[in-house]
């Protein structure tokens, strides 16, 4: 019986995270941002910069992306909250709803943490803004491959049709390639930032895996 590497695979991309973070504090790091902030890597950032500049339609595309992964979550929540009610224990809610849960939870945390943690300013300033805002990792990006990427394996235990799971399986994978072009394309983010957000949801994504596979007990052991 294979063993269950999902908690492996979230170590290394873990690694690989604190890794990027170090590379672009102190790999090629110049004041090019807005107002002499410094970005690492700063060549590469400011090449693929200028490939797209800023896209509004490609922003506004991302932030709508962005709603309907709230909207999923929140498609949750509810279902928790009815099976809660109606159960009256916490135990008895379906297992990969609490699990869900407790993903959101973690990635909202890192939201959080790096609102006050700055590894980098944007490239630009915001409209609605007049100082350079936190840039690192694009937790947009972050926000959608997560949710997007969670909610694949339950999808056959909560749509019955397997078309229409298939269907919604497919849309997912479209949103989230949509939303990393789009937020590269859009100009919001540096090209490190991107990849920050990809390598922290592959982390995330695994780590759902490891206790998906543990807790529903799906043919396969912990490591």
């Amino acid at each position: 019986m294979k063993k269950n590497s999902g908690f492996l695979q979230a170590g290394i991309f873990l690694v690989l995270f604190f890794v990027w973070i170090v590379i672009i504090k102190t790999v090629d790091v110049a004041a090019v941002g807005p107002e002499g902030t410094e970005v690492g890597l700063s060549t590469v950032n400011v090449f693929i910069h200028g490939l797209f500049h800023t896209s509004w339609f490609w922003y506004e595309l991302t932030q709508i992306f962005g709603v309907i992964a709230l909207l999923v979550c929140a498609v949750f929540a509810v279902m928790g909250l009815v099976q809660l009610i109606k159960r009256k224990s916490l135990l008895k809610v379906d297992r990969e709803i609490l699990i869900l849960g407790g993903l959101y939870a973690v990635t909202i945390a890192l939201y959080a943490l790096f609102e006050k943690v700055v590894i980098n300013y944007r490239p630009i300033i915001m409209p609605d803004n007049s100082v350079p805002e936190a840039s690192f990792p694009s937790s947009h990006t972050m926000l959608i491959i997560v949710v997007m990427g969670s909610l694949m394996p339950v999808l056959d235990k909560y749509v019955r049709e397997k078309r229409i799971a298939n269907i919604l399986k497919t849309a997912a994978t479209v949103v989230i390639g949509l939303t990393v072009a789009g937020r590269m394309i859009c100009g919001v983010h540096w090209f490190t930032d991107i990849i920050g957000g990809i390598i922290l949801s592959a982390a995330l994504l695994f780590a759902f895996k490891g206790v998906y596979l543990m807790v529903t007990n799906k043919g396969e052991k912990a490591a």
